[in-house]
């Protein structure tokens, strides 16, 4: 939409589209509705005195209008809610409207029966963001590691000249650099995926008062518990505050974060490996690299990727910071801030098709990388001084230094020179001239 103030909602729309199944109004209305009709729901299976004759089947029925929960009901709810001024009230208001179409009338006061807002929103708003982390986010970043995973198999081969502070050193494998990347979002992957998804039911400030002043001999936390974790699939945190305290859902964004800075990293090695010519860039055509200059093919979906996570990480980091901290047993901060919670998974979702379209169009230049090993023979040193420090030789990294530190270029002629002036056997000269920056790279 070419008036969006976001970009998520107009230049990128497309691609953030199926997250507002979780993060838009009208999904944080459907699954308040939701949580109330669940609500409802194990009221009378529990059962209530008053709702011992429900009529079940109606259940049923409730349970298909949430599931079934359309535009036209969100904006009914937000014309109640533009008198109520209270958006969890209007859902309860719509509720009781509902059941009056369903001939329940008689039982309607039990729709939000003890609760208050926080119990509505502290449950819904966990079971989006669980809902949207592992319907849309995960599988998204698992098809990125997956193509990493298959570039890191088919590039497993081939020697790279390896670079620490930006200079030659050992060569490595460039699949096994890639393959470093895959390990390391496995690593949090793991990591994330024990974090639980914690949720506050609890009354007002945690404690069920009106539940226990109205119905003193039910075990309301027995009930709570057994509702958080087996009607909705998350975690019910106690003792609470009238807020959930959301220590687990800063873990969780902190590492989504470092699953970010991970792409990020990998998001900078490859434009730093396409300005060093080691790729090239499939051309797309029709596209125009630089309005000035005709011949460019810019790393433009890498820095677009390396532009959107930061953005996420910094929102994240926002969010994780911010949640954990309410005055006293609440205050209304985390409402308002918790509503931007989809901004940074879409902007992170942004990048990582960013990243998938970049991998995808990575043309591996083998000569740039054999070449940049044959003028680099100095990266042999290590190797050598390692075969003398074996046989004793006296002080070998000293005169491998001395041969190579401060010169420009150091040629195969070289060390084969110097091989041939060591006072060492004839076999170990034979063994040190089989080293080159080719095959030099370990395992």
């Amino acid at each position: 939409m070419l008036t969006a103030i976001s970009p998520i909602d107009g230049r990128y729309a497309a691609k953030t589209t199926d997250l507002s199944h979780f993060f838009s109004e009208f999904a944080l209305i459907k699954y308040r509705v939701l949580v109330e009709v669940q609500y409802f729901t194990a009221l009378v299976n529990h059962p209530l005195p008053q709702l011992q004759d429900f009529p079940t089947a109606k259940l049923d029925d409730l349970l298909r209008m949430a599931n079934r929960f359309s535009m036209e009901d969100a904006e009914r709810i937000k014309a109640i809610e533009k008198v109520t001024n209270h958006d969890v009230k209007a859902v309860e208001y719509f509720l009781k409207e509902q059941f009056d179409t369903l001939g329940l009338e008689k039982y309607k006061e039990f729709i939000h029966f003890g609760l208050t807002s926080q119990d509505i929103n502290n449950t819904a708003t966990p079971l989006m963001i669980k809902h949207a982390l592992y319907q849309v986010w995960l599988p998204a970043l698992k098809e990125v590691r997956s193509q990493l995973s298959g570039l890191a198999e088919e590039w497993s081969g081939i020697p790279m000249l390896a670079r620490t502070h930006g200079q030659p050193a050992s060569p490595t494998a460039l699949g096994k650099e890639v393959q470093v990347f895959v390990a390391r979002i496995d690593e949090q992957l793991e990591q994330l995926d024990r974090i639980p998804f914690k949720a506050k039911f609890g009354g007002a400030t945690g404690n069920f008062n009106a539940h226990y002043v109205a119905y003193p001999d039910i075990d309301w936390h027995a009930f709570g518990h057994a509702f958080v974790e087996e009607a909705l699939g998350i975690h019910r945190a106690f003792p609470t505050t009238q807020i959930e305290h959301y220590d687990n859902l800063a873990a969780i964004f902190m590492a989504q974060k470092r699953i970010n800075t991970i792409l990020l990293d990998l998001c900078r090695d490859i434009w730093t490996y396409i300005s060093m010519d080691y790729f090239g860039q499939k051309v797309v055509e029709g596209e125009v690299g630089s309005s000035a200059m005709p011949h460019k093919v810019n790393p433009i979906d890498f820095e677009n990727a390396e532009g959107n996570l930061g953005i996420a990480n910094a929102l994240f980091t926002h969010l994780a910071d911010k949640l954990p901290v309410s005055r006293l047993q609440r205050d209304l901060t985390d409402s308002t801030v918790l509503r931007n919670v989809g901004v940074p998974f879409a902007h992170a979702l942004i990048a990582f098709k960013s990243i998938q379209k970049g991998l995808g169009k990575l043309l591996l230049n083998r000569a740039k990388l054999e070449a940049d090993l044959e003028k680099n023979w100095m990266v042999v040193a290590e190797g050598i001084q390692n075969i003398l420090r074996r046989e004793g030789y006296p002080q070998p990294y000293e005169a491998l230094k001395a041969l190579t530190r401060g010169k420009t270029a150091i040629t195969k002629g070289d060390i084969h020179t110097f091989v041939d002036g060591l006072k060492v056997a004839d076999a170990i000269k034979a063994e040190l001239k089989l080293i080159t920056p080719q095959n030099y790279v370990g395992k």
